[in-house]
């Protein structure tokens, strides 16, 4: 009897044990499959949820497809310089001097945040969300020259970027004789740049913003920006358009 008790206690101590071990998973087997997310998803959609979304998918359509500018020429971005990189970056520069009222030596946006091309004639509100569809802002930072010369060849390197108030001619991947505003960098000085907020933490390689003096935001998103500054030229009667004029251009 004293046996089987003694037995009886070694087990419960052992299941006691075990219990409060951490258990470990593993996965045994898996498998996958691709839903493609198109008309044929229609016939298993369901019509009630449809039904619901119905007025909002209108409302939306509508206020996408309503015209606010006419622009020129068909405008796409590339490197070294393009229609559209140059209008944005122009954009840019000339919007921050209007809201913060001080001189803007340089503007600057990414090639690659640019997502499709501005066409000519009727542009729309849909138009500039598929352009912009980030939710960067407009900032303004001070960068000192020496820092303006480093940025400029991380450009060079690339390629090329939207730029304005610059001009510089890119060899093996560096820039040679920049100029701001018609005048050589100065290392020593400091300079103001209209940008978005992403470049301004140094991504898309260009850290050197990350390194600056120091930083405004202006305060809008610069999807909004543009479709302000379209309604704007509107107003005016006028179109909007670009040109190259070799601001960067490679060796030939």
């Amino acid at each position: 009897m004293f046996r089987t008790k003694h037995l009886y206690l070694i087990l419960f101590l052992l299941v006691v044990a075990t219990s409060c071990q951490k258990q470990r998973w593993e996965i045994a087997a898996f498998s996958t499959s691709q839903i493609a997310i198109d008309s044929t998803t229609d016939a298993i959609a369901c019509q009630e949820f449809i039904a619901f979304l119905q007025p909002f998918k209108e409302e939306l359509a509508q206020r996408m497809s309503a015209v606010i500018g006419q622009s020129a020429q068909t405008m796409r971005a590339s490197r070294p310089e393009s229609l559209l990189s140059n209008f944005g970056a122009d954009m840019l520069r000339a919007e921050a001097e209007n809201r913060l009222n001080i001189p803007i030596d340089i503007g600057i946006m990414n090639v690659g945040g640019l997502r499709t091309e501005i066409p000519q004639g009727d542009i729309t509100v849909g138009n500039i969300y598929e352009l912009m569809p980030f939710e960067n802002e407009l900032v303004v930072l001070w960068l000192r020259g020496d820092k303006l010369g480093e940025l400029f060849h991380s450009i060079a390197s690339v390629g090329g970027e939207g730029i304005s108030g610059v001009r510089m001619r890119i060899e093996n991947g560096r820039a040679v004789n920049p100029t701001i505003n018609g005048e050589p960098l100065d290392l020593e000085r400091i300079y103001t740049i209209a940008t978005s907020d992403f470049l301004a933490e140094g991504n898309d390689r260009m850290t050197q913003l990350a390194e600056r003096e120091k930083i405004e935001i202006v305060g809008i998103r610069i999807r909004e920006l543009f479709l302000e500054h379209i309604k704007n030229e509107t107003a005016k009667g006028n179109k909007i358009n670009s040109q190259l004029d070799r601001r960067i251009y490679e060796s030939n």
